[in-house]
């Protein structure tokens, strides 16, 4: 089987091959994780065919005994060699109890370099990070951004090519798939089996029915600033008992699993996060309609999406600006400089045209500043903001 690279992620990692300090994969179940670690496997392979590769795939039958650290470090050192550095590569590393204890003692040994993947941020990100104290080092593995999108699918960048990524999202295994009809069907089943495994069932959830009225809002609202309180208003008008505590502890399941990403607000002029106010994006579009649909109406906020997308995917760290009563949809950082976006479907209207481009226009630093429509495209940028159409956007 041929392993298509994805560059955006191991020239990232190829710098730590060898080096004493395990490296993690995060990313919601089906992005390619495991195949990215097969590359890794792959590379290192062509470097030094001689190399000891241990790999453990947790979901694997083959390791059903694997569920405890004893079975797991047992497992492991059944497969090391004496006197050579044994490459470990643990695939969905949170199936096993207390994973931890057994990455801190091979850590310890210069005779290992260790790489595992997990679909659980909260067991793969805070709490790993100060169980292994500063021994490991995280990559957030996305679904495929647009320009991925088009090498996978050997397609060539055209208003059409947009539109079916942004409808269909980019999980890699859809190559494999013949015909859109099968597409929908599989990202349906991704989303069923996401949502069981690592929400209903790793937290043991009584409410399945509460989950999905979740689920549902939060798709339906997607690039809306809302509260715990307003979701749970609305599910309680759903006739099913909520309350905020309750909300809070299921939206936070939700990102557990890597379904959707939080933007809180930010004050650009104060310097500060606003205290309640947040929006949820979708980790994946494909996902995100396969629970409510690909409706007409919704391209403006699946639009907002796939920009929000594309600057985490690219390492920025996104929040949700205001200035004054101003709304700037994205203020993105990165190595202390900042990006302004701001999205709209159209500026064909000349009301919508002033109204988003007067919002940037309120910030007065010099930092660059975006317009991000659906095909709107100009030659000339008014007051230094420039216009971009989403294709031209997501190949930046």
């Amino acid at each position: 089987m041929k392993i298509i690279d994805r560059p955006l992620y191991t020239e990232r990692i190829k710098p730590y091959i060898g080096k004493s300090i395990i490296k993690v994969l995060t990313g919601q179940r089906r992005v390619g994780k495991s195949y990215i670690l097969k590359k890794i496997a792959e590379d290192i392979k062509a470097v030094d065919p001689t190399a000891n590769i241990i790999e453990i795939n947790l979901e694997d039958f083959s390791f059903a005994h694997v569920t405890t650290a004893d079975a797991l470090f047992r497992e492991i050192n059944d497969r090391s060699v004496s006197d050579a550095k044994s490459f470990v590569f643990l695939d969905e590393i949170q199936e096993v109890e207390d994973f931890d204890k057994v990455l801190r003692s091979l850590a310890l040994s210069p005779d290992y370099d260790i790489y595992v993947t997990g679909s659980n941020s909260k067991m793969l990100s805070a709490e790993m990070a100060s169980r292994l104290a500063g021994r490991s080092i995280e990559f957030h593995i996305h679904p495929l951004s647009y320009s991925e999108f088009l090498a996978f699918h050997r397609l060539e960048d055209s208003d059409e090519a947009v539109m079916t990524f942004l409808r269909y999202g980019g999980l890699p295994y859809l190559i494999n798939l013949s015909d859109k009809e099968t597409w929908a069907e599989y990202i349906e089943n991704v989303t069923d089996a996401i949502v069981y495994r690592d929400v209903v069932a790793r937290h043991s959830l009584r409410s399945a029915d509460f989950l999905s009225r979740l689920m549902l809002f939060l798709a339906d609202n997607i690039g809306q600033l809302f509260t715990a309180k307003r979701i749970a208003d609305y599910i309680k008008s759903q006739r099913i008992s909520a309350n905020v505590t309750t909300v809070q502890s299921y939206v936070s399941y939700i990102e557990e699993a890597f379904i959707v990403n939080r933007a809180r607000r930010w004050d650009i002029e104060g310097k500060r996060f606003f205290e309640i106010g947040e929006k949820f994006f979708f980790e994946d579009t494909g996902i995100r309609n396969s629970i409510v649909g690909f409706r007409p109406h919704d391209l403006g906020a699946v639009l907002e999406n796939a920009v929000y997308n594309h600057l985490i995917i690219n390492r920025y760290n996104v929040k949700i600006g205001n200035i004054g009563n101003k709304e700037i949809d994205f203020v993105a950082e990165k190595n202390g400089e900042f990006k302004y976006v701001q999205v709209a479907l159209t500026i064909l209207d000349a009301d919508t045209a002033e109204r988003e481009f007067g919002n940037l226009e309120q910030i007065s630093d010099n930092y660059e500043k975006i317009l991000v429509t659906l095909n709107d495209t100009f030659p000339n940028t008014r007051n230094g903001i420039k216009t971009m159409n989403l294709r031209e956007f997501l190949l930046t």
